[in-house]
């Protein structure tokens, strides 16, 4: 699992990062706060990547995907971006979770 969603962070870090490219050309929004934003969403995901296995990793990275779901009233586009990664995110952790039970029945056969 934690290969998968770690995937899925590390396409969310330059998603986020491109979005604030974006972002910076509207006038409602001061280009300080735009990348205080994106980079705390940034450092996030990165983040994430170490803490997958970790309780409540799965949560946070599921918060992440609802942060680029709204993040679409700032820039359009996020909210097809935010709904395509969240169904990454899931897919990630659904599968994962398969892989990971499939790896602990083939390694309880081998010994």
């Amino acid at each position: 699992m934690r290969t998968l969603c770690a995937s899925t962070l590390i396409g969310e870090f330059f998603v986020i990062g491109f979005a604030g490219l974006v972002a910076m050309k509207s006038d409602d929004i001061s280009m300080a706060t735009v990348w205080t934003v994106c980079g705390a969403g940034m450092l996030l995901s990165v983040l994430l990547c170490g803490m997958i296995s970790r309780p409540g990793g799965v949560q946070l990275g599921w918060a992440l995907q609802i942060a680029l779901i709204v993040s679409g009233f700032v820039v359009p586009t996020m909210f097809v971006l935010g709904a395509l990664f969240a169904g990454l995110w899931w897919a990630s952790v659904h599968y994962g979770r398969k892989i990971d039970e499939a790896k602990a029945r083939w390694a309880a056969e081998a010994g």
